[in-house]
């Protein structure tokens, strides 16, 4: 049997590593599948105890113990949106170590949660439209707020135009419903071949049309952690901006991630990774004759 693996980046607060943990067990419900949930770093810095007394592992040590036991086939399934450099670069570089003490191992990468390669696939952008929805039922009946779709920020293309394409997505299905919907970041690195980026949420709140009256930030995060979720960057910046704009009035959406809706976008990806009909990447492994590399269903 395939042994899955829900990957995400990682973070050093446990509400992460905890809401991973929920979707992975909800996920392997659904597909009858054994989904672990590991992260790439950071998490095994968690302290037990605020992990509901279960330490976390990061995904190289884990994926070294299921080779350990026996298992030859895995999938790691990514928990990003876009192809990351996490997952093109850092992952390979871990995945390699446990074939080369394990060279039996057959690893695939399953794609991530939005795959512009592939046919246009509107789920992404209904699960945000709820969390803008949601918003807008505590709103005064005919208010028509201009809408933010926040990400972190990434130091590659591939992963701005992830945001760029479901925000136009987004503001096709809200249509009528806001003033408008525009894309922003978190943060990005310094210098103009970052420039893909913006605009940053800090300088759009300042922004006219955006500096005053209702403004909901829709959250392209899918964990809470340090950027998103109560007390996180994001929070900041829209309190800080309200600070300086006293007509402006934020309200943040609950997080993608949250949403039970991802767990039909994962079970379709880590489908396509067994298959072989779609995914990122194909670690075949070495020490197995041709023919054997087709991971088990």
């Amino acid at each position: 049997m395939t042994h899955v693996f829900l990957v995400d980046n990682g973070s050093l607060r446990p509400g992460a590593t905890l809401n991973l943990r929920r979707v992975a067990a909800a996920l392997g419900e659904r597909t009858g599948l054994p989904v672990e949930a590991r992260s790439l770093l950071h998490s095994n810095k968690v302290p037990a105890e605020e992990l509901d007394g279960v330490p976390a592992s990061t995904l190289g040590p884990a994926a070294t113990w299921r080779a350990e036991e026996g298992i030859t086939d895995m999938v790691v399934l990514p928990f990003f949106f876009g192809p990351s450099r996490a997952l093109s670069g850092y992952l390979p570089e871990r995945l390699g170590d446990v074939q080369e003490a394990h060279p039996r191992v057959r690893i695939r990468v399953a794609s991530p949660l939005v795959d512009l390669q592939a046919p246009t696939d509107l789920r992404l952008a209904r699960i945000l439209r709820d969390g803008v929805e949601e918003q807008l039922q505590q709103m005064p009946g005919g208010s028509q707020p201009a809408v933010v779709l926040a990400d972190h920020g990434s130091p590659i293309p591939e992963v701005t135009a992830v945001r760029n394409v479901v925000a136009g997505q987004l503001a096709t299905l809200l249509e009528g419903r806001v003033r408008s919907v525009t894309p922003a970041s978190m943060e990005r690195r310094e210098g103009d071949a970052y420039r893909f980026n913006d605009p940053l949420l800090e300088n759009l709140l300042d922004e006219p049309g955006f500096n005053q009256g209702p403004v909901i930030v829709s959250m392209l995060f899918l964990s809470p952690g340090k950027h998103a979720g109560e007390d996180g960057d994001v929070a900041t910046i829209c309190a800080d901006a309200e600070t300086r704009n006293p007509g402006l009035s934020t309200r943040i959406t609950r997080l993608a991630g949250e949403h039970d809706g991802i767990l039909d976008l994962l079970a379709d990806r880590l489908e396509e990774a067994i298959s072989g009909e779609r995914y990122l990447l194909d670690l075949p492994a070495p020490g197995k004759p041709e023919g054997n590399e087709q991971p088990t269903p």
